[in-house]
């Protein structure tokens, strides 16, 4: 049997995935420095929470294609927290942020045009992409005291079959935000081309400071950017609820409406979304701060524990081997470490010490030099991982001091 060329994925597992599940099932211990998702973190989650599933009106059946309207309220009601006004009639609910860019995919690409994508980025954009049969181009980031957008390198990129730009706002894993000035100027150049931007705000909540709420650092809802633009998040990260499959898209600015009667189509061609799910949403949204508020608490303490772990590589008497780069948002961090060797090699020298990490080029990067840890896992493990990693680094890079 023939099978279409848009799956045709390589599906084995990598070395270093069967290294790490052969570790695993052996029962050695393993830091994980890669965790994402909150349910395993050691987090406490209200007792109540499935109580919303087990009503009555959860046999309730309303198949409206855009989602019911009280859930939409509540997302409407989310961004109201933000500063941002927008309608239930903008809101469109679907099981994840993967489906709501399925279908922007859809709506605003034929089979082989393309879409620009941030790089360094997560990698589910390749197979969003090729599942729909459209192109990738690298909307490229550059490091600067701080993460930033290369316009210019935008600007070559851009062909008579681009359709749309991509933006994670907090990105993952840079964790920097896209500021206003840059929206402006991207925007401007969408319109000249006529380019749809698609913005993806699920770690929007998760600012590591909190004092700065500035316009650098506000939702693309409350920005006036007069460019056709579809904004994505979902609970997964807002109530650290990813099992929950909860996710929504908000069509604003220039030809939206028309944008949301086929988006509409599509979804009521699909129909994905869960009664039940639909019917808890207001009430996991209203009591999100708690999960949130330890998420915060987590990041914090973890990324302090690492400057102080990095700080302390010039006061034991030897050079820097390890630098982090400045991260504004979400819960990674990203590690500058001696290019010596491949990180592939480098990650699973680790693993055969206990620790897990994630190599940058898994992101995009380039294939050296580069690690990401997670500034979710637990405080001890954390600092424990860490450690081991520093140790590691010092004897294996000592020629480089």
């Amino acid at each position: 049997m023939e099978f279409s060329k848009r799956t045709a994925w390589n599906t084995e597992e990598s070395d270093l995935a069967v290294a790490h599940r052969e570790r695993l099932a052996a029962g050695l211990p393993v830091a994980d420095l890669t965790a994402s998702n909150p349910t395993r973190c050691g987090f406490e989650y209200a007792g109540d929470m499935l109580v919303p599933l087990t009503g009555q009106g959860a046999f309730d059946y309303d198949p409206d294609p855009r989602g019911k309207l009280e859930a939409r309220q509540a997302v409407c009601n989310y961004y109201a927290s933000h500063g941002a006004r927008i309608a239930p009639e903008q809101v469109l609910l679907t099981t994840s942020t993967s489906e709501a860019y399925g279908y922007l995919f859809k709506l605003l690409m034929n089979p082989g045009d393309t879409v620009m994508v941030p790089q360094p980025s997560y990698p589910l954009f390749d197979f969003l992409a090729q599942a729909e049969s459209v192109q990738l181009a690298q909307a490229p980031l550059f490091y600067d005291h701080g993460w930033q957008l290369d316009l210019e390198g935008l600007r070559r990129q851009i062909t008579p079959k681009l359709r749309a730009v991509v933006l994670v706002h907090p990105n993952n894993p840079t964790g920097h935000f896209t500021k206003l000035e840059e929206a402006r100027e991207l925007a401007a150049i969408c319109r000249k081309h006529d380019l749809a931007l698609i913005v993806d705000e699920v770690f929007l909540d998760y600012a590591l400071d909190a004092s700065d709420s500035g316009p650098d650092r506000s939702s693309f809802i409350v920005r006036d950017l007069d460019v056709l633009t579809f904004i994505v998040s979902g609970i997964s990260k807002i109530c650290g609820l990813p099992q929950m499959k909860v996710a929504w898209l908000v069509a604003r600015g220039p030809g939206s409406e028309q944008a949301l009667a086929r988006l509409e189509v599509l979804a009521d061609t699909w129909l994905s979304m869960s009664g039940p799910i639909q019917q808890a949403l207001p009430i996991w949204l209203d009591s999100r701060d708690a999960i949130q508020d330890q998420i915060r608490r987590r990041v914090r303490e973890n990324l302090a524990e690492l400057d102080r772990a990095l700080a302390q590589q010039s006061q034991d008497g030897g050079g820097v081997l390890v630098n982090r780069l400045l991260v504004e948002g979400g819960w990674y961090a990203i590690l500058r470490i001696p290019a010596l060797q491949s990180d592939e090699a480098t990650v699973r020298e680790l693993l055969d010490l206990g620790v897990w990490v994630h190599p940058g080029y898994f992101f995009g990067m380039s294939p050296s030099g580069w690690l990401v840890v997670s500034l979710l896992t637990p405080l001890h493990e954390f600092s424990t991982g860490l450690g081991v990693l520093l140790v590691y680094l010092r004897r294996t890079h000592k020629s480089y001091l």
